[in-house]
C-alpha cells in the first residue's frame, strides 16, 4: 500500500509539471485573456509624437533690446582672407625724438623745460656757464681781428691821399687792402665757429665790441626741413593751432642733466619728442614672409586693430596702412622678423598754469594686431563672428521677420576672430535682414521655446484659422 501511495504522488507531480510546461509554452495565447484592454490604449496615449527640429523663434522688442540684437541686410561682397600678426607702436627713428646736446664745456646754471613741458623752436632749454678755453680764445681772436680791421682802415684813410702825391708807394696801399681781406676772412671764420657753438648773432656782435660771453643758452632746434626751399616733409611737428599761423612744438621727454652739473661738449642734455610720426612694428614668423612680401609689393591695405584705443573720443583715422619695408634680419630670441607700417598720430592739448601739455592718441609701446591680406574671395557673404552659431558640423544664422527669427543652415568658407565668410549659395537672400550678433543666445532661446511646448512658427488669423509663419 505504501508503494501504491508513492506512485500516486509521483504521478500527480508529473501531471502538474506537464501542465506547467504546457502553460509556459502557450503563454502568448492565454495571457492576453487576463490583461485589461485599456493598457494598450493607455500605452498608445503615452507615446508622444516625434519632436520636430525647431526652426523659428519669437522675440519681443524688449527682449531684442535686452540682448542688444542688431539686424542688417546682407549682400554679396569681396572679402580678403587675412593672417593676424601681433605688433606694437614704436617711435620712428630720426623723426620722433631729437637729442639736445651741449655745444660747449660748461656747467648747467639754469633749466627752463622739464619732462612733460611743451616747447617751440627757439625756446630756452638750458643756461650754461662757459668753461671752454677754446671758446674764450675764439672770442678773443674775433675781438682782435675786429680791432685790427679798424686799425687797417684808419691807416688806409691816412695813407690814401699820399699815394697821389707820390709820398708813398702804391704797393703799400695794396698790402693794406690784402691785410683787410685776410682779417675779414678770419672774422667770418670766428663768427661761424661761435655760431656753431650756440651763440646767436647778437651775442657775436657784442663779442666783436669786446663784451665777451660767459654764459650760453641752449634753445630748442628748428624742425626738420625748416628751410623754405626744402621739400622735406616735417613730421616732427605738433600743431598747437589750426591755420597758417600754427606753431611747431616738441615735448620734453627726458631730462639728462641736473642743475649745477658740469657737461662736456656733445653731452646729451635732454630729449625732445614728437610722436606725430610713428611706426607700426609687426613681429612675424618666417613662414609669413611670402604673404608679407606679396602685400608690400602690391601695396595692399593692412587692417589694424589697436589695443586699448578709445576711438569714440577721437576723430576717425583717415589713412591707409601699407607696409613700408621688411626687416632682413631675424631676432635670435623670438625667431621673428619685423616689418614696419607708417602711422600718423592724432593729438590734442590742454593748458594748465600757463603751460601747454600734449595728449597723444597712440603711444609707443601700445599693442596692435595687424591683419595682412593673403587671398581674395569674391561673391561671398560676410558677417561678424557672433552672427553664426555651430552645432557639430552644422552652422546657423537667423533671419529676422518682424518678431520672428528663422534659423537657416549655411556653409562656412572661412572664419577668423572678427568675421565669418559664408558661401552665397542661395540660402541667404540678398537684401533680407539677418542678426549680426547674439546667434548663440538666439539658438538657446529657440531650444528653450521648443522644450516648453510653445511654438513660435505658427500664427492665428482674425478668422481663427492657424497657419505656419511666412
Amino acid at each position: 500500500m505504501r508503494i501504491s501511495k508513492s506512485l500516486r504522488i509521483l504521478g500527480g507531480m508529473a501531471v502538474i509539471a506537464a501542465l506547467s510546461a504546457g502553460a509556459f509554452f502557450t503563454r502568448e495565447r492565454w495571457m492576453p485573456l487576463f490583461v485589461p484592454q485599456t493598457t494598450e490604449a493607455a500605452y498608445a496615449e503615452d507615446k508622444s509624437p516625434p519632436v520636430e527640429e525647431p526652426k523659428v523663434l519669437k522675440l519681443s522688442p524688449q527682449a531684442r533690446k535686452n540682448m542688444g540684437l542688431v539686424s542688417k541686410p546682407v549682400r554679396p561682397q569681396t572679402y580678403w582672407k587675412k593672417v593676424q600678426i601681433p605688433g606694437e607702436i614704436v617711435d620712428r627713428p630720426g623723426r620722433s625724438d631729437r637729442g639736445i646736446t651741449s655745444p660747449v664745456v660748461g656747467a648747467v646754471t639754469q633749466i627752463y623745460a622739464f619732462p612733460g613741458d611743451t616747447v617751440k623752436p627757439g625756446d630756452r632749454l638750458f643756461t650754461l656757464r662757459l668753461f671752454s678755453e677754446y671758446l674764450q680764445n675764439t672770442q678773443k681772436e674775433l675781438f682782435g681781428a675786429t680791432r685790427e680791421t679798424e686799425l687797417i682802415n684808419e691807416e688806409l684813410v691816412r695813407l690814401q691821399p699820399l699815394v697821389s702825391t707820390g709820398s708813398i708807394a702804391k704797393t703799400k696801399i695794396i698790402d693794406l687792402k690784402n691785410q683787410l681781406r685776410r682779417q675779414a676772412a678770419a672774422i667770418e671764420a670766428h663768427q661761424q665757429d661761435l655760431l656753431t657753438r650756440g651763440l646767436n648773432p647778437q651775442q657775436i656782435a657784442r663779442v666783436a665790441d669786446g663784451k665777451f660771453v660767459s654764459t650760453i643758452e641752449v634753445v630748442a632746434p628748428p624742425p626738420i626741413g625748416a628751410d623754405k626751399k626744402s621739400t622735406e616733409i616735417q613730421p616732427a611737428a605738433f600743431q598747437l593751432a589750426q591755420g597758417d599761423a600754427a606753431e611747431l612744438a616738441y615735448e620734453v621727454q627726458e631730462l639728462a642733466a641736473e642743475l649745477g652739473q658740469q657737461v662736456q661738449a656733445g653731452q646729451l642734455l635732454s630729449t625732445l619728442a614728437n610722436h606725430r610720426s610713428l611706426y607700426l612694428e609687426g613681429h612675424a614668423f618666417k613662414r609669413d614672409a611670402p604673404a608679407l612680401e606679396n602685400a608690400a609689393q602690391n601695396h595692399w591695405d593692412i587692417a589694424v586693430e589697436f589695443a586699448e584705443d578709445d576711438a569714440e573720443h577721437w576723430p576717425a583715422l583717415e589713412q591707409a596702412f601699407r607696409i613700408r619695408h621688411l626687416s632682413n634680419s631675424i631676432d635670435t630670441r623670438s625667431r621673428t622678423f619685423d616689418f614696419f607700417i607708417p602711422l600718423t598720430n592724432q593729438s590734442r592739448n590742454y593748458k594748465q598754469d600757463g603751460q601747454t601739455f600734449i595728449v597723444w592718441r597712440f603711444r609707443p609701446g601700445q599693442r596692435v594686431r595687424l591683419h595682412v591680406p593673403v587671398e581674395k574671395l569674391d561673391n561671398v557673404i560676410v558677417l561678424p563672428s557672433e552672427a553664426v552659431v555651430r552645432e557639430g558640423p552644422e552652422a546657423y544664422v537667423f533671419r529676422q521677420n518682424g518678431d520672428l527669427f528663422n534659423r537657416i543652415t549655411v556653409q562656412v568658407l572661412h572664419e577668423d576672430r572678427l568675421n565669418i565668410v559664408l558661401a552665397n549659395d542661395g540660402s541667404m537672400k540678398t537684401g533680407l535682414y539677418f542678426a549680426q550678433n547674439a546667434a548663440a543666445s538666439l539658438n538657446r532661446v529657440l531650444k528653450a521655446q521648443a522644450a516648453s511646448g510653445m511654438r513660435a512658427d505658427v500664427h492665428v488669423h482674425a478668422d481663427g484659422t492657424v497657419h505656419a509663419s511666412h
